[in-house]
């Protein structure tokens, strides 16, 4: 199997998961999927968020999804259990679609090594 068509159905099987269980089994987009991933590694996942607090849980995601790519390092957790990393290598110029490319293949990957999905 194609490694394409392998990152396409894992990515599948982590909507469907997360849409299930988020959303009435309505489909989540990248930026929803990016946001949960936020709320779990903060920790703080029945609480409600004021706007630049879900840009902060979108970039606490960003980080350490891409965390194992190298690009992040995770630092510290500051006195409110905020985690805060920081930028070891700048990110490549990429294309829109590019983009998207990685940043599903880096959620598959944290999806795998949290065993939600196989």
């Amino acid at each position: 199997m194609s490694r394409d068509i392998q990152l396409k159905e894992r990515w599948e099987k982590v909507v469907q998961t997360l849409s299930n269980q988020f959303s009435q089994g309505e489909d989540l987009d990248l930026d929803a999927v990016i946001f949960l991933i936020g709320v779990q590694e903060l920790g703080k996942v029945h609480s409600e968020f004021k706007k630049d607090q879900k840009f902060d849980l979108m970039h606490i995601a960003i980080c350490r999804l891409l965390e194992p790519y190298g690009y992040y390092e995770f630092e510290y957790f500051d006195s409110e259990g905020w985690p805060h990393y920081t930028s070891k290598e700048e990110l490549p110029t990429l294309k829109p679609g590019e983009q998207s490319v990685l940043m599903k293949e880096a959620i598959v990957n944290y999806f795998l090594e949290k065993e939600v999905i196989d």
